[in-house]
């Protein structure tokens, strides 16, 4: 995990972010998900921030995310599936509603937890290095 300096703070902060489709039904087909992955990366690039890895089956979707301390995560989840399930309603829309009963693309509810390598020796460091400052 990289530390990343920012003004006047000094951050490494990474979630693993989940979440299932409706009724886990299993629409994420390999061509709807290779939409997804590309309508996601564009939405953390245009919120500012890094989708590390994406992963997923036919039913859910995990995400390893990089951000700075600047950013919500329910405001970030909530972009996340709402752009990408009316992009891919756009697209993908008559074989999606078929099998969601013309619902929604997403359940409501998301699984989320930091994620950590090394964080004490960061802080022992971070704080070392402040005392030679």
């Amino acid at each position: 995990m990289e530390v990343i300096h920012g003004r006047g703070y000094v951050y490494a902060i990474q979630y693993h972010i989940v979440w299932c489709t409706k009724y886990r039904r299993k629409v994420l087909t390999p061509i709807i998900e290779k939409d997804l992955h590309e309508y996601l990366n564009q939405i953390a690039k245009d919120n500012d921030f890094i989708i590390e890895k994406i992963n997923g089956e036919p039913d859910y979707i995990h995400l390893l995310i990089s951000c700075s301390p600047q950013h919500y995560i329910p405001d970030m989840i909530k972009g996340l599936k709402g752009v990408s399930a009316r992009l891919l309603m756009k697209k993908h829309g008559n074989s999606l509603k078929q099998k969601l009963w013309g619902g929604h693309l997403w359940n409501p509810s998301y699984f989320v937890a930091t994620v950590s390598e090394n964080t004490e020796e960061q802080i022992r460091h971070y704080i070392q290095s402040q005392k030679e400052k």
